[in-house]
Formats: C-alpha cells, sequence, structure tokens
C-alpha cells in the first residue's frame, strides 16, 4: 500500500461518517457534512495527483479510486434525497449514468479494451463535487445563492447524460463488435 492508496481507504472510511451526519438532525449537521465531504474530494484529487506525479499508480489503486468516487457520490446523493434537496428523479439519473458506465467499462475490460476517464466524466466530477457541497451546505447556509447548487444539480445531470453518450458513441461499436 502507497500514499494515494491510503488515501482512497481514508476516503472510503469517511463515507459512513458523512451518512451519519447527513441523516441526523443536528444544528451545525450542514456544515460538518460539508466538511466531510470537501475533506473527501480533496483526497480525491490528491490521490490521483501522487499516484500520477510520482508514478505510485496500482491495481488496487486503480480499482479502488473509481470505486469510492462512486460511492461518495451515490451516498451523498442518496442522503440529499432524503434531506428533500435533490429529487428522486435527479438521483435516478446519477447514479445510473455511474452504473452504466461502470458496466459498460466492465464489459470493455472483460473483451481486453480499457477505456480511459474522458474530459467530460472528469467535468462532470469535478461539476458533481461542487454541486453536491453545495446541496450539503443547504438553503440555511447559501439563503438566497441555494439556487446556484440547484444549477449545479441541472448541469451535473445535463453533462452525465452527455458525458454516457460520449463513452458509448465513442467506443459502443469497439466494445460490442469485439469478441471475448
Amino acid at each position: 500500500m502507497n500514499a494515494p492508496n491510503y488515501l482512497t481507504l481514508v476516503r472510503i472510511v469517511a463515507i459512513p461518517a458523512l451518512v451519519a451526519v447527513l441523516l441526523t438532525n443536528f444544528q451545525a449537521r450542514d456544515l460538518i457534512g460539508t466538511a466531510i465531504f470537501v475533506f473527501a474530494s480533496i483526497t480525491d484529487w490528491l490521490d490521483g495527483y501522487l499516484a500520477r506525479k510520482k508514478g505510485l499508480v496500482t491495481v488496487i489503486g486503480q480499482l479502488l479510486d473509481p470505486t469510492a468516487d462512486k460511492l461518495l457520490v451515490t451516498s451523498a446523493v442518496i442522503c440529499l434525497v432524503a434531506l428533500r434537496r435533490v429529487p428522486a428523479w435527479a438521483a435516478v439519473v446519477i447514479i445510473g449514468r455511474e452504473l452504466a458506465v461502470s458496466g459498460f467499462r466492465a464489459i470493455a475490460s472483460s473483451k481486453g479494451l480499457h477505456i480511459p476517464a474522458l474530459r467530460l466524466g472528469k467535468a462532470k466530477m469535478g461539476i458533481e463535487s461542487w454541486a453536491v457541497g453545495a446541496l450539503i451546505l443547504g438553503p440555511i447556509y447559501l439563503g438566497k445563492l441555494f439556487f446556484l447548487a440547484q444549477i449545479l444539480l441541472w448541469l451535473v445531470i445535463i453533462v452525465a447524460l452527455a458525458s454516457a453518450a460520449e463513452y458509448y458513441i465513442r467506443f459502443g461499436p469497439q466494445v460490442l463488435s469485439k469478441q471475448p
């Protein structure tokens, strides 16, 4: 295990804490939840940076990092549905996109094809992090600016769908035509 992998594990351990905080009603819930989410998001950026810059990319890291990302985002989005800050249909779109793209990449991998993360997918993750962080912070702390979090949510949905389409358009024919 190396530093990037430990950071990924820290992110995974932060997820139950985030869920517990968001689903417990107390005065500082939104602030503490935002702090946990931002911390976890920073570990995502930092582990990737260290792995690439220091040549510390590992097989376990390549498996754990995207899994941790998906767990973090889906856990937060589900909690935001419970808090009535994200409509259930939007959560289904966001989580459905993650499952569809992950499944598509797994099929490609089983056929010996590697599908790299695309720019639009990385942009989706960045926008998603900002949107989820702002939605967790909530209307109490953002006040009249909370509408910006809701606009970011719509942007996440649009970019998520466009990103999924990009994966299927760019790699679909290759994945679907290649025999195992």
